[in-house]
């Protein structure tokens, strides 16, 4: 018995904690996707790299003296207009092209290659270290937490919360809603859809650098982060639902947790394709995910 509870308190506990510290940053990820998918029903694949871009903003604005707590607003406000600005001059040139599916997942390709190629240019291939802004641990129930962990737990939850609020509870989240479920009634009811693409691309691109500023102490800083971390993000959105919400914060909690208890059992080069393996055990069940899409649900 003595075992179990020493197990629980020092092993699986700790493991729990990091899961949900991880999950909900991969969410914050996911959460961009999945409603830059919603509404623009493109599939962005330089979603990554907006990622690993706001980690290289962090180190940047960091060794230019600028305080962490600084950073976490101005990293954002940086990165919404130039994903703005990437809707309007990229995005749109081909959205409204016949096989514009196809036409935007190549161009948003394209650019995840030339932004990985920028990384290496610019910081070189190597790995840059951030530094861990709240050190130390604290102990609760009679079990250590490093304190930064809990720290992304708290406002990675309260980000959650307040883009499900704003979402789902204010005009502009009705005017993107019902841009999402009919651009064509939406546009003759006065909502400038075009506006609220951009706006829409810009607010996920904002929230993906967000995590990169969060994670980068956790992870290192490198060319190929993106790239590495998408593939999670995209299992927690198809799982979850193409455009839902709601899916985007269940599934990164569930698949988040059960790969860092996973990894307790099984060497942790094979617990991304466990993660990968449910993905695909979802879509044999049900095809849609879990949830509806924005604007349906």
């Amino acid at each position: 018995m003595d075992g179990f509870i020493d197990t629980l308190q020092f092993v699986l506990a700790p493991q729990v904690v990091n899961g949900l510290s991880i999950g909900v940053a991969v969410i914050l990820m996911a959460l961009g996707l999945t409603i830059i998918f919603g509404l623009l029903d493109v599939i962005n694949m330089a979603h990554g790299e907006f990622y690993a871009l706001g980690a290289y903003l962090g180190v940047t604005l960091a060794a230019a003296g600028v305080n962490f707590w600084l950073m976490l607003l101005l990293v954002p406000l940086i990165m919404a207009p130039l994903g703005y600005a990437f809707e309007r001059m990229l995005i749109q040139r081909v959205f409204h092209q016949k096989d514009r599916h196809i036409l935007t997942l190549l161009l948003t390709f394209g650019l995840a290659i030339v932004m990985e190629d920028l990384f290496k240019v610019f910081y070189g291939p190597q790995a840059l270290t951030a530094a861990t802004p709240i050190e130390g641990a604290s102990e609760i129930a009679g079990m250590f937490f490093p304190n930064y962990r809990l720290f992304l737990m708290a406002i990675g939850s309260a980000i959650i919360v307040a883009v499900w609020l704003v979402v789902y509870r204010t005009s502009l989240g009705a005017m993107v809603r019902a841009a999402a479920f009919d651009k064509n009634m939406a546009s003759s009811l006065g909502v400038p859809v075009s506006h609220v693409y951009a706006g829409t691309f810009a607010f996920g691109v904002a929230l993906a650098a967000l995590a990169g500023v969060l994670l980068a102490p956790v992870y290192s800083v490198f060319p190929t982060m993106g790239k590495d971390f998408i593939l999670l993000a995209f299992s927690v959105v198809i799982v979850g639902g193409l455009g839902s919400i709601k899916g985007a914060v269940i599934a990164g909690l569930v698949l988040t947790q059960i790969q860092a208890i996973a990894s307790l059992y099984m060497s942790p080069s094979w617990t991304d394709p466990l993660v990968f393996a449910i993905m695909v055990a979802v879509l044999m069940v049900r095809p849609q995910g879990l949830f509806g899409r924005l604007g349906h649900a």
